[in-house]
């Protein structure tokens, strides 16, 4: 497997290599997967939840209860839920959106597939995401999985994101491009 040395090297890289590597031993790389997606997509979500992450004004301990209390609601696995208690132990749970792309990365190198990160405005149809995923899989020539997100500020369109190359195709980006056009 080959991992990008630049992964390997960030904190969140770090982290989620460690779970990666135990989830690997343990055949749990998909459910580990599933469940620290279902935390990221809580995370990205929720407001609330980011702010005791990445406030130093609350306790570890505070944090540690948070999580706790989230973790059957979400029905985290054994090892990511241990692996979530350590991240709040350690007062590293802002970190988790770097963790779980780092982890995605790892899982899709192990695969030889391509990650395509895609942003949309409203949520992708299953028609939809296989038709994109087919599309890519032509032109990359390659196993393509998609991680679609929903940001609604983008208004429509696409952002698709493959490394370190962006595909930006939202309407909010054409937009910013008229008015930057109008201006002279």
């Amino acid at each position: 497997m080959e991992i990008s040395g630049s992964i390997q090297a960030s904190l969140g890289g770090r982290y989620a290599l460690a779970l990666f590597e135990v989830a690997q031993e343990k055949g749990q790389i998909d459910t580990v997967a599933a469940s620290l997606g279902k935390f990221d997509e809580a995370f990205a979500q929720t407001r609330e939840l980011r702010l005791v992450a990445n406030n130093q004004i609350f306790s570890r301990k505070h944090v540690e209860k948070v999580i706790a209390a989230l973790i059957p609601v979400l029905k985290t696995d054994d090892l990511t839920a241990k692996f979530l208690n350590l991240l709040a132990a350690k007062g590293r749970l802002g970190a988790i959106p770097e963790i779980t792309s780092a982890y995605r990365q790892y899982v899709a190198d192990l695969r030889s597939e391509k990650v395509a990160d895609v942003t949309t405005a409203h949520p992708l149809s299953d028609e939809q995401k296989s038709a994109l995923t087919a599309r890519l899989k032509e032109q990359l020539k390659a196993d393509v999985k998609i991680e679609a997100t929903v940001d609604p500020s983008i208004l429509g369109g696409m952002i698709v994101r493959l490394g370190s190359r962006q595909i930006d195709g939202s309407i909010r980006s054409k937009l910013h491009m008229l008015a930057q056009a109008m201006k002279g």
